[in-house]
């Protein structure tokens, strides 16, 4: 088949215990909003590099700034946009915040992610 062929059924086949049981697992459409918004935040290079930062430790906004050689005000942005997304959460320790991934999912999806994309 030359690549620029559409692959299609060449006859009408249903199978319909697949089909019926593939049916029944499809997720709803609030679901696959919500995931697909998920995915929209992960499809930042800034957002990742935050990620990819609090993945080896607790930060600041100062600390993460330095690391990632962006202003704080960037950095702070794009935290409020990660903390909405739950995808970080912060603890305040006197007059200073930290942010830290919000739980090990977050981290899973980065890492798999990155799996995949090194992978060759």
């Amino acid at each position: 088949m030359a690549n620029n062929e559409i692959d299609f059924c060449e006859v009408q086949c249903i199978h319909e215990d697949t089909v019926r049981e593939v049916s029944s697992a499809m997720l709803g459409e609030d679901t696959l909003e919500a995931l697909a918004d998920l995915f929209k935040v992960f499809g930042d290079n800034t957002r990742l590099r935050i990620i990819h930062a609090l993945s080896h430790s607790e930060m600041c906004v100062c600390d993460l700034a330095i690391v990632l050689d962006m202003s704080q005000s960037a950095v702070s942005h794009q935290l409020r946009i990660l903390k909405a997304a739950r995808l970080v959460k912060n603890r305040r320790d006197g007059k200073v915040i930290y942010y830290s991934l919000d739980d090990s999912h977050i981290l899973g999806l980065f890492k798999t992610g990155l799996e995949h994309v090194s992978h060759t």
